[in-house]
């Protein structure tokens, strides 16, 4: 009997640890009136009552944006992302915090963990994103896209702050 028990007893216990994951995969995807759409996928952390911008989470240093594996940024068109070019195709995204404005990076290097940062030679653009206040606290990362015609604008939320940039089909 005690054979059968410690396997059972672990295998509810992994259960249990994965369902209560600490970070858990999310999604976000902004679909152009043609059909082409642009596809976020990234892990979410929580806030946990932590100082996020400023404190777990630097300013003016690059963030995997997200936690666990690096952000994947996939696009079926070809884009202007910030006002900079970018073909359709896979990426991993990275960004800079700062108080009043944010740098998108975008990364030809796929299925990277994601820190310590070390693909500078790998990088397709970095451009400007603005940044601003949330109208309240956002506990969990937050990646999404406001979809208006043939613009999509990529927006990030996580504590008090707000980041976007404009993105076009070219």
């Amino acid at each position: 009997m005690c054979k059968l028990i410690l396997p059972l007893s672990l295998l509810v216990f992994t259960a249990f640890a994965s369902a209560q994951k600490a970070s858990p995969a999310a999604s976000a995807e902004c679909k152009f009136p043609d059909g082409k759409t642009i596809h976020v996928d990234y892990s979410s952390p929580r806030a946990k009552g932590r100082k996020i911008f400023g404190g777990l989470v630097p300013y003016g240093k690059v963030w995997r944006t997200g936690a666990d594996d690096a952000t994947t940024f996939v696009s079926t068109a070809n884009l202007s992302v910030g006002g900079k070019a970018v073909p359709a195709g896979n990426y991993t995204i990275f960004t800079v915090p700062n108080p009043d404005k944010w740098t998108l990076i975008v990364n030809k290097k796929t299925g990277e963990w994601g820190i310590p940062y070390k693909y500078e030679a790998d990088e397709l653009v970095r451009t400007d994103m603005s940044a601003g206040k949330t109208p309240g606290m956002v506990e969990n990362f937050t990646i999404s896209f406001d979809q208006s015609g043939k613009k999509c604008t990529l927006r990030m939320e996580w504590e008090n702050t707000r980041a976007w940039v404009d993105i076009t089909e070219k």
